[in-house]
């Protein structure tokens, strides 16, 4: 369970405000992080975000993470084979170790 953090600051000119050090430590974002900013009735909602590169936003899709998972599962249940080279691998794919 994590405590509540609750802290006061101004709204500065241009409409700027600054997350106290306790807040950023908190959440840990730190100068250049990107947050998304939510208005649910009178609150303002802050979100820490990380941007993805386009080229890397496989990885993160619900299909890719299951495999990553059903991979990490194999090797550690020993479910894994090394091979020579090449050919003993594509003899294995075959069945005709």
């Amino acid at each position: 369970m994590s405590t509540a953090l609750t802290s006061l600051t101004k709204v500065t000119r241009h409409g700027q405000v600054t997350l106290p050090a306790a807040v950023r430590r908190a959440v840990n974002v730190e100068e250049g992080d990107y947050v998304e900013v939510r208005v649910e009735g009178d609150a303002v909602i802050l979100t820490p975000k990380k941007l993805i590169d386009k080229s890397q936003a496989y990885f993160w899709t619900v299909e890719w993470q299951a495999a990553e998972r059903e991979a990490s599962a194999d090797i550690a249940a020993g479910r894994v084979h090394g091979f020579e080279n090449v050919e003993e691998l594509i003899a294995s794919l075959e069945g005709e170790d």
